[in-house]
């Protein structure tokens, strides 16, 4: 009964809707015009960033992600895993309990931590996103970085369920998302 009653409520929403923009293309013309134009504008925009973001993706290799910095190779993962089919969010700089990213996808929400380095990635990293588990309330954990792990963090990993995702993995990931 309560599903009927939201359908009724929607095709009075939409005859309501439709009245008022009639109203308005007879009696403000130019108002409705402008609202058009702006309606049409934001799409555009959002448009455009998503080709932007596509196209971050499509040109970065390897090579290009072993010289960003670290906030830059966040933002990267974040518009990865939006383009396989993951919500997003990059955490703040400051204050971010050990997560750079938040990625969410059938109702699993995973916290990411991001290394973008030149030597193998250590133990401290994995330290870091076991603490942030509980803080997020974390499904899953895993550390992404440009380069490879040492055998300390791999065991660390494992006792803890931590995904760890290296260089080879991570140019899957991109060949996957292109």
């Amino acid at each position: 009964m309560a599903k009927h009653k939201k359908k009724e409520d929607n095709t009075l929403l939409l005859v309501a809707l439709g009245v008022i923009i009639l109203l308005g293309i007879l009696t403000l013309p130019k108002l409705f015009l402008f609202l058009l134009l702006v309606a049409i504008g934001i799409a555009v925009f959002l448009f455009y960033k998503k080709v932007k973001e596509l196209k971050i993706i499509k040109r970065s290799n390897i090579k290009e992600i072993d010289v960003m910095n670290g906030k830059q190779f966040e933002n990267y993962l974040g518009v990865l895993f939006k383009s396989l089919g993951y919500k997003t969010k990059v955490t703040p700089t400051s204050r971010d309990y050990g997560a750079d990213l938040i990625v969410i996808k059938d109702n699993k929400k995973i916290i990411v931590q991001a290394k973008r380095y030149s030597n193998k990635v250590g133990i401290s990293s994995v330290q870091q996103i076991v603490g942030a588990k509980n803080y997020y309330k974390a499904d899953e954990i895993w550390v992404i970085t440009n380069n490879y792990f040492t055998q300390p963090a791999i065991n660390l990993a494992y006792v803890n369920n931590v995904i760890l995702i290296d260089r080879d993995r991570l140019i899957q990931l991109s060949a996957q998302a292109n």
